[in-house]
């Protein structure tokens, strides 16, 4: 029997670290938080993902009652890029989120794991890693790629 150890290095940061290209694509979650449509949960998650070319998209959750139809923002902003812009790929993904009454979390929140999914599809279709800023009041993760969340994800072979 052998034991694998498996590691996550994740930068914890203030916006003020972040290269002005990072702080505009966290801006860009923040603000897509207000178009979140929550109406079950109140958890309202907005994403923004960054392409080569520059270009932002944007991204929220969007509820509905029979839950499987529901999207979540990661999900939104990643289909959203690859149905615009089906070449140019994705380099930098940024998440925020807040409550009803607009408060921001105060950790960082992290993708779900179809969002993570999601996102090891994307690095594969585009075939490097994805930058990850997952914002919170406190402080912002930023990650160098979904293996650090999933090392042990699923791939198409």
């Amino acid at each position: 029997m052998k034991t694998i150890t498996l590691t996550s290095t994740i930068t914890e940061c203030q916006m003020d670290e972040l290269s002005a290209d990072e702080q505009q694509l966290v801006n860009a979650a923040i603000a897509a938080t207000t178009n979140s449509y929550a109406p079950f949960s109140w958890f309202h998650v907005g994403a923004a993902v960054r392409l080569a070319d520059g270009t932002i998209v944007s991204g929220c959750n969007q509820e509905n009652v029979s839950y499987p139809v529901t999207i979540c923002a990661e999900r939104s902003a990643l289909h959203a890029a690859g149905a615009l812009y089906p070449n140019t790929p994705v380099t930098m993904l940024a998440i925020a989120a807040r409550t009803v009454k607009g408060e921001f979390q105060k950790e960082p929140i992290s993708p779900c794991g179809i969002c993570r999914q999601a996102i090891v599809q994307a690095e594969t279709r585009y075939g490097h890693p994805i930058r990850i800023l997952l914002h919170g009041k406190r402080c912002i993760y930023a990650i160098n790629g979904i293996s650090t969340l999933m090392p042990l994800s699923f791939k198409d072979f």
